[in-house]
């Protein structure tokens, strides 16, 4: 397939803004919601937020442990578009049937949102890898932000359309927010269904070699994936870059999903933290594209850097912040650089792995990926408790365990100064 052509890197970016309805409207909104007060109904709020944990949790380990040697059979198949199908169309299935759940039935509302989250995650890998044949080198950077910001569009455009039905049910013809949120799960299905249909129709497969049959794809894959093991240790820039992003993209993600708690802690109604939601959806999709230009100009490795010290500033001020103005402009200022560093470390990534194994390498991208937030929540709670035990307030502590996240970001941005662009392709060069 012909590098750069605009309608294949349209239809790729797309899949982006269609799935990213899921993340946005189910996973981070709507279902948390549903999943307590009607799914759990009478159940105490512990217990709920446990299955829930579970659910997140464990569908994320089982593709992050799948991920490398479902992209090596992939790889050797020449069959990312077919995985991708199969793990979209879970993930859209899944959506559709929530509307079947009924009052209390947690068990059935657990296995249809797991299934989701793993048809979610797992086509995320085969969407990851395809961008090696829709955009060359000149244009990965601006792809990459190009899908990141249509995904924030997207996802953003169909959330407005969500709370609108959630917050005034009766306009929609439903009885009350839960049935208003049962239609939100049917939306999502059908957008990420019908907006996925340009990624199947005008992306090709990229094919490297001979392309291996069923059985033989998998026997192909298993030894693929032992040889990157075996070879990994002469990849040192692509292993030093996957442990850096593990821990600046963990400081990044750990700030996104602590920012609604944060809200909470100062007083936030639940109308502005949606409101916020919304607008940082807004904001994050021109900038994802403004990052995506700017790494073409400048380099996605000084995008990155940038990216990280602005975080680095939003860990200080959100310590000092007392009103929800500021947060209002903390949010914004996240959503300026947050589809940035996601764009860019992908792009950047791309152009240090080889080509002939980009799903098997973007299965260890995602695995580590579906890790982050794990180090940056955990610190937070120790922070916090070591503060409040050396005799600080509750309000002073959490402060001061904001700031802990510091630590992910600079030694991120550490290791990170230390990866070589040009080094980590003549690294591939030599063992092709």
């Amino acid at each position: 397939m012909k590098l750069d052509s605009r309608k294949a890197i349209f239809a790729w970016s797309l899949y982006d803004w269609a799935n990213s309805a899921f993340a946005t409207s189910m996973m981070l909104v709507f279902f948390p919601f549903f999943f307590k007060r009607f799914c759990n109904s009478g159940v105490p709020d512990t217990v709920s937020t446990f299955r829930l944990g579970l659910a997140n949790s464990v569908g994320c380990i089982i593709v992050a442990a799948m991920a490398p040697l479902l992209g090596a059979i992939a790889d050797k198949g020449s069959s990312k578009k077919k995985f991708l199908m199969f793990f979209a169309y879970m993930g859209i299935v899944m959506s559709l049937s929530l509307y079947l759940v009924s009052e209390g039935d947690w068990v059935l509302g657990f296995i249809l949102y797991f299934i989701g989250c793993i048809g979610f995650a797992g086509g995320n890998i085969f969407y990851d890898s395809l961008i090696t044949g829709v955009a060359s080198e000149k244009k990965m950077d601006f792809v990459s932000g190009l899908g990141y910001s249509l995904g924030y569009l997207g996802g953003g455009l169909l959330y407005l359309l969500n709370v609108w039905m959630v917050l005034s049910p009766e306009t929609f013809g439903c009885a009350d927010k839960i049935e208003a949120m049962k239609l939100s799960f049917i939306s999502v299905g059908i957008w990420w269904a019908v907006f996925s249909l340009p990624i199947f129709l005008f992306v090709k497969e990229p094919e490297f070699g001979e392309k291996k049959p069923g059985v033989s794809a998998v026997k192909a894959g298993i030894g693929q994936l032992k040889e990157t093991f075996r070879e990994i240790r002469h990849l040192k820039t692509i292993f030093i870059f996957l442990l850096a992003y593990f821990l600046y993209i963990d400081g990044v993600d750990t700030i996104s999903r602590m920012a609604f708690d944060f809200g909470l802690s100062i007083n936030l109604g639940e109308k502005d933290l949606l409101l916020a939601l919304l607008v940082t959806q807004f904001v994050a999709f021109p900038a994802a594209l403004a990052f995506g230009y700017l790494g073409s100009k400048i380099g996605a490795r000084r995008g990155i850097f940038i990216a990280i010290a602005i975080y680095f500033f939003v860990c200080i001020w959100a310590a000092f912040m007392k009103n929800e103005r500021e947060f209002y402009i903390l949010a914004i200022t996240i959503a300026l650089v947050i589809g940035g560093v996601q764009a860019l470390s992908r792009s950047f990534y791309t152009k240090i792995i080889p080509k002939n194994k980009s799903a098997e390498y973007f299965g260890f991208y995602n695995m580590l990926g579906k890790f982050a937030a794990v180090i940056g929540p955990l610190l937070i709670g120790v922070t916090g408790r070591l503060a409040v035990a050396a005799g600080f307030s509750d309000d002073i502590a959490s402060r001061i365990s904001i700031t802990s996240v510091i630590l992910l970001l600079l030694a991120g941005g550490i290791l990170f100064y230390f990866v070589d662009e040009a080094k980590g392709r003549e690294e591939v060069k030599y063992l092709s």
